[in-house]
């Protein structure tokens, strides 16, 4: 006896409503095409969008660095010529550097009576300070103006990312022009290292940081008053971790299919029981005629 296959069909006996062609058919069948294409490109859209997520966790991203921390300051002072501006780092591992000069560079504003400073230097992973100041300076003015604008200070690589909404430069733009020319101004920063990795699994490291400020008049031990611009730091434990992702293919295949196969199913349910629906209507109309 031959085998044969016509035996496993399991669709012997098409049903009626989806072999007679209706205007209510054709209406749905329409319908459901424009709803699958919206919800297709949705789901395209979704599946070509990279999201970013992040998390928080305990340790030291940067291990390769050598214990050093990147810093990048920008800084105007508008009433203070450039030969008494300078630079000065010190923190608890006891480094204490007076006059920092290497990477960076004054710049004359206001015809020389004002100087605006850019540069670059390290600072170690442990809480300390830099300050700008006349500390370096051969001879004291007799009243430095401490009055100044702060452009950038960034910790680490700045993050050009647009979904990442960090505090990366968080006393870019501080204008204290209008404070005491005498007065110290006293920015504590609280560090946090930041990592941002990308598709490929590159990774960059910066560090946001958030920021609070007082302003007084200090006083020296000879009773002069020397102001500065004081930026102590610490470093937080958390680490901060950005992580792009995109939601993978098999995903978005297995989605596309329940979108056209629900859409479909659904859509022949309501065909159905209208059609059901319309030819018992029909059948009522005639039985009444008849």
């Amino acid at each position: 006896m031959p085998f044969d296959v016509r035996r496993f069909d399991i669709y012997r006996k098409v049903p009626k409503d989806l072999t007679q062609p209706t205007y209510t058919g054709a209406f749905i069948s329409i319908l459901c095409c424009v709803f699958i294409l919206f919800l297709f490109l949705s789901e395209l859209t979704g599946f070509i969008t990279t999201e970013i997520v992040n998390e928080l966790y305990v340790d030291d991203p940067d291990k390769d660095s050598g214990g050093k921390i990147e810093v990048s300051l920008n800084i105007s002072l508008p009433n203070l010529h450039c030969d008494l501006v300078g630079l000065d780092i010190q923190d608890e591992m006891g480094r204490h550097e007076v006059g920092h000069i290497d990477n960076s560079m004054k710049i004359p504003l206001n015809q020389g009576d004002g100087c605006r400073f850019e540069g670059e230097f390290t600072i170690n992973k442990v809480p300390g300070n830099f300050h700008v100041s006349t500390h370096s300076a051969t001879a004291q003015p007799q009243s430095p103006d401490m009055t100044h604008t702060i452009h950038k200070l960034v910790f680490g690589e700045k993050l050009q990312v647009q979904k990442v909404q960090g505090a990366f430069n968080a006393l870019g733009g501080a204008d204290r022009l209008a404070s005491n020319p005498l007065a110290s101004h006293d920015y504590i920063l609280k560090i946090v290292p930041t990592v941002y990795e990308d598709l490929s699994g590159k990774q960059r490291f910066s560090y946001q940081y958030t920021v609070a400020n007082k302003e007084y008049v200090a006083y020296s031990h000879t009773g002069r008053i020397i102001p500065a611009i004081w930026f102590r730091y610490d470093l937080s434990p958390i680490t901060v971790k950005y992580t792009e992702r995109r939601q993978p293919f098999y995903r978005f295949i297995t989605t596309i299919c329940a979108i056209v196969g629900g859409t479909f199913t659904v859509a022949g349910i309501i065909d159905s029981c209208i059609f059901t629906a319309s030819e018992a209507w029909k059948k009522i109309q005639i039985g009444k005629m008849s």
